[in-house]
């Protein structure tokens, strides 16, 4: 059998399990890698080169960067700060707002972060707003397929065109290139949206609705009982307090006020020296004229700014989590009160409850208040986010919401976001100026990010979008053999044949056209893989420069509108928006003739045959 036609029932029996969505893209992906040195297309070198690209490596660095971005609560700071304020106004207003946030966000961290970071905030913006979540979050989820078109890290295929463009002896795509298209695709998109989306969407709420923690202290600060009145007071060098236990400070006098923790220094950890010292923090709730008393006689002062409950719990700094105790629990059967410190030193228990009611306690130091765990009581327990990020990763307890999900959306701009934003400009900058190869100024960044503290290395290996990752380096060998063997040039001469008497703008059609059905039904990282090599094979054969094609089958890849299968976005937004199948293509038909329309006939004028 030909090389070429080894190479035809590879690519194949690879589309038509990726389209079977039987087996998982990352098995397809490896096996179609395997396969070409069973066959003895390629060596096992060049079969597993891919893992070792350098546009590979970039594409997981981005993941890494994107997760800072996320988990420093930087994404989630732009919406709140500017997607409700504009919702107050008007609906052309707000989308025009969200349709823009979501698209710089792409365009900085990828598709899927950005749309994930934004749901939440636009589900309950549309909600105060009185409107349906389907009028929402379609558009949000099409406009960031438009931003991804702004840069080089917008989608991981932006790499991979710009990467084979140099390998086919052109340049490649700078930066901020890729805006030359991606600005018209993201007005139209905004345009269309405006103008027909709400006739074209329903009018419907999803069954599910990602959850709102933007008030969660509130909420568990109100169901415990800790009280509106919850203060915190810092010792002075003059404090009677000074140099004594935490177990001698005396609450008895101070009728209906109840000392909470004690906080080493202004740390957010609880106390872990033997002694009181200067500029430690007392949280106290409870009777307020008590707690000024308590005050005035130990010489604390309030502090200057004096925040509610809910910020001197829940702030950058430190944060409230909800735990169960599960059956078989080790903690069953364990003495605990309200105030008591556990025994990883870095946690305090701030309330209990049993069967939805608080057990009291009046001070941090004895066994007022004490109880003795069972299966199914709760705990209220307050630290500092990394302390709750370590400490509750315990099978002797359930976590009720995932602290870091609850600080991503409840506390933007949170511990060392200006450091991340600080990170990423850098890797832009290096990125712009090319001073660097991109996957230099990647690694840069991510190692930035690990030696900053604010991923550790684990972190950062969960970030990674693996199945992205393997899936690109896996299929990174079969375009060059594809041009090797002479399968490209011959799929591609069989394209012009069914354009017919082609011309280079009739083989931006064609190649559109192919790559953007075949888009709605795999994903758009696999579809780049199989059309890349093809697109460059035909511009070879047409003598023409390879730019214009691969720029035009990236905005194909981007077109993915009419299926919910075509993205994971996609996907992410049909429960909380009560979507049906038919009703991506309602809506995505006129983008993806939009996109069609840029990408025949408005490409061609940046980038020329």
């Amino acid at each position: 059998m030909s090389p070429v036609a080894l190479v035809a029932i590879i690519i194949v029996a690879a589309i038509v399990l990726f389209i079977s969505n039987r087996v998982p893209a990352v098995v397809v992906a490896m096996l179609t890698c395997l396969s070409l040195w069973a066959t003895g297309l390629l060596s096992l070198d060049q079969t597993l080169a891919g893992f070792g690209d350098p546009a590979v490596i970039f594409i997981a660095t981005l993941f890494v960067v994107s997760s800072a971005l996320e988990l420093t609560g930087v994404t989630v700071w732009m919406g709140k700060r500017l997607l409700w304020n504009a919702g107050k106004k008007s609906r052309s207003r707000f989308f025009l707002v969200m349709m823009s946030l979501v698209a710089m966000l792409t365009a900085l961290t990828g598709i899927y972060g950005a749309v994930a970071a934004f749901l939440p905030v636009v589900v309950v913006t549309s909600v105060r707003l009185g409107q349906k979540t389907s009028q929402f979050l379609l558009p949000l989820v099409f406009a960031a397929h438009a931003g991804s078109m702004l840069t080089l890290t917008g989608t991981p295929v932006n790499v991979l065109v710009s990467d084979a463009s140099i390998d086919a002896g052109a340049e490649g795509f700078a930066f901020f290139e890729f805006a030359l298209v991606g600005l018209p695709l993201l007005v139209g998109s905004m345009l269309i949206i405006i103008l027909f989306g709400e006739r074209l969407l329903p009018q419907r709420n999803g069954p599910s609705i990602p959850s709102d923690f933007s008030r969660h202290a509130r909420t568990l600060v109100e169901q415990y009982g800790i009280g509106a009145n919850l203060h915190r007071l810092r010792v002075r060098s003059t404090s009677p307090c000074m140099g004594k236990a935490v177990s001698t400070v005396d609450m008895a006098p101070y009728v209906g006020a109840r000392l909470v923790a004690v906080h080493e220094g202004d740390t957010a950890q609880p106390i872990r020296r033997p002694h009181i010292g200067e500029n430690d923090h007392l949280l106290l709730s409870g009777n307020p004229d008590a707690i000024a008393k308590f005050a005035v006689d130990l010489h604390l002062s309030f502090r200057e700014h004096e925040e509610n409950s809910d910020d001197i719990l829940f702030n950058h700094q430190s944060g409230l989590a909800e735990v169960a105790i599960p059956p078989r629990s080790q903690l069953i059967g364990q003495t605990v009160f309200p105030g008591m410190v556990t025994e990883s030193g870095d946690l305090i228990i701030l309330a209990v409850q049993k069967a939805g009611k608080s057990v009291d306690g009046l001070n941090a130091n004895g066994d007022a208040g004490a109880t003795s765990l069972e299966a199914g009581d709760t705990m209220l327990l307050q630290g500092t986010w990394k302390a709750l990020d370590v400490r509750l990763n315990d099978p002797d307890v359930l976590i009720v919401s995932s602290p870091e999900l609850v600080r991503r959306q409840a506390v933007p701009m949170g511990a060392a976001a200006r450091q991340t934003v600080a990170i990423l400009a850098a890797m832009i900058v290096l990125l712009v100026t090319g001073i660097v190869p991109p996957a230099v100024a990647g690694i840069l960044a991510a190692g930035a990010i690990v030696l900053s503290g604010i991923l550790t290395p684990e972190q950062c290996f969960r970030a990674i979008g693996w199945s992205t990752v393997i899936l690109i380096a896996a299929m990174k060998p079969l375009a060059a053999v594809m041009i090797e063997t002479g399968a490209a040039p011959l799929i591609s001469r069989q394209l012009a044949n069914l354009v017919g008497d082609i011309s280079p703008t009739g083989l931006l059609a064609g190649l559109f056209l192919l790559t953007a059905i075949l888009g709605q039904l795999i994903s758009n990282t696999a579809t780049a893989l199989i059309m890349v090599p093809i697109g460059i094979a035909a511009a070879t054969g047409m003598g023409i420069s390879p730019r214009p094609v691969l720029m035009s089958i990236a905005i194909a890849t981007a077109a993915a509108f009419l299926t919910p299968i075509a993205s994971p976005a996609n996907a992410m937004v049909m429960g909380p928006g009560g979507y049906r199948f038919r009703e991506y293509w309602r809506l995505g038909l006129p983008l993806f003739v939009w996109f069609f329309i840029v990408s025949v006939f408005v490409v061609p004028l940046f980038w020329s045959f």
